[in-house]
C-alpha cells in the first residue's frame, strides 16, 4: 500500500513507525517545513511541499497528522482522489467544510477511520465488555478527571507554539483532550445534553483554554461529568462509573481496571496483559485502519463518530460562552 503522511510531528512520526512496524514500506511525505523535530529517519522518502504533487504519486491511503485546524485542507483533496483517510482527532476545529468531506468521500470511495486510540486500550476495552454484559446493572454515573502539565508534552520545543496550545492551530484544553468525549460516547451511548465551564486557570501564557469542567447527561440516563486541564502535576487520567450493581474503575497511569460487584463485596483488579505500554494503542489502531483500508474490516471510528465527538467539544464551547444547556436529539 503506497501511503502518504501529511503531517511529520510527533504523531506523524509515531503513525509512520508503527507503519513500518507493521510491514509497509512505500511512504510519500507532504511537509510544511515548521516541526522541530529531526527528519533523518524519512531520507530518501519522496518528500513534497505541496498536496497536489504529493496526491501525484496516487497514495492509496493518507495519514491526516497536521495542526487540526488544517485537517479538512488535506482531507477533502484526498477524499476526492479516492484514497482512504486516518483521520487524527478532532476532525476539524469547526464543522465548517465537514459536507464537502463527505461528498469527496462519495464521490471518491475511499473510507475513514477517525484516531481516537482510547477504543484500543485494553482496560476501556474490557469496560466496554462488562457495560454490555450488564452484569453489574444500569450505569448510572460516570467521571472522567484528566489532567496533564502542558509544558512536559513536547520538552523539545517551546509549548506556546505547538497546535495545542494555538487558537488559530485549533488548539485548546477541549481539541486537544477530546478522548473522553469519545470514549465515553463508546461506552455509555449518546449524549442528549451538556453544560461546561471554560477557563484560563494558569500562568502558562496560553491564548487558549486551559482548563474545562463538562456536565453530560447520555441517552440512557446516565449523568457523567469530565474534567480536562494542562496544569496537573504529576498527571492523573482516569474513570469511575457507578452502577446499579456495583462500580468501576479505570487508570490509564497503570492501565488497570477495577471491579466491585456488591453481591461479592470486594474488588477485582484487572491488569493489562503483560508488557502493555502507550504506543500498542497506536499500532492496534494503526493495524485496524490497514484492514479497514483493505477491505477486511469495518471502520470502528468512523466519520459519523469523529463528527459526534466534534459537535461534543464544539457544544463545551457553546455552553462555556452562552451560560446555557446545550441538548442534541
Amino acid at each position: 500500500m503506497k501511503i502518504l503522511i501529511a503531517g511529520f510531528g510527533s504523531i506523524g512520526r509515531r503513525h509512520f513507525r508503527n507503519l513500518h512496524t507493521l510491514g509497509e514500506q512505500d511512504f510519500i511525505f507532504l511537509r510544511s517545513g515548521r516541526s522541530t523535530l529531526p527528519d533523518d529517519e524519512i531520507a530518501g522518502y519522496p518528500l513534497e511541499t505541496d498536496l497536489e504533487s504529493a496526491l501525484a504519486h496516487h497514495p492509496d491511503a493518507v495519514i491526516v497528522a497536521n495542526p487540526t485546524s488544517l485537517h479538512l485542507d488535506i482531507a477533502i483533496p484526498a477524499a476526492e482522489a479516492g484514497c482512504h483517510l486516518f483521520l487524527e482527532k478532532p476532525l476539524s476545529h469547526s464543522l465548517a467544510g465537514l459536507d464537502r468531506l463527505e461528498s469527496a468521500l462519495s464521490r471518491g470511495g475511499g473510507e475513514v477511520f477517525v484516531g481516537f486510540q482510547f477504543r484500543f486500550h485494553p482496560g476501556l476495552i474490557r469496560i466496554k465488555e462488562i457495560l454490555a454484559s450488564e452484569a453489574l446493572g444500569k450505569p448510572l454515573s460516570v467521571r472522567v478527571h484528566w489532567g496533564e502539565y502542558l509544558p512536559g508534552w513536547h520538552p523539545w520545543e517551546d509549548y506556546r507554539k505547538g497546535y495545542s496550545a494555538r487558537k488559530d492551530l485549533g488548539g485548546g484544553v477541549v481539541l486537544t483532550l477530546c478522548h473522553p468525549l469519545d470514549y465515553l460516547r463508546w461506552l455509555l451511548g449518546e449524549v442528549r445534553s451538556l453544560w461546561a465551564f471554560v477557563a484560563n486557570q494558569s500562568d502558562l501564557d496560553l491564548e487558549v483554554e486551559d482548563t474545562a469542567e463538562i456536565g453530560l447527561r447520555f441517552e440512557g440516563g446516565a449523568l457523567g461529568s469530565v474534567h480536562l486541564d494542562y496544569n496537573q502535576r504529576p498527571p492523573s487520567h482516569h474513570l469511575e462509573v457507578v452502577c446499579s450493581g456495583g462500580s468501576i474503575r479505570w487508570d490509564n497511569g497503570t492501565g488497570t481496571v477495577e471491579v466491585y460487584d456488591a453481591g461479592k463485596g470486594n474488588w477485582e483488579p484487572s491488569p493489562p496483559p503483560s508488557g502493555f505500554e502507550r504506543n500498542q494503542m497506536f499500532l492496534a489502531e494503526m493495524a485496524h485502519f490497514l484492514r479497514v483500508a483493505r477491505g477486511q474490516e469495518v471502520s470502528s471510528c468512523n466519520l459519523q463518530d469523529g463528527i459526534k465527538s466534534l459537535e461534543l467539544a464544539l457544544g463545551v464551547y457553546e455552553s462555556a460562552r452562552s451560560g446555557c444547556l446545550v441538548t442534541w436529539g
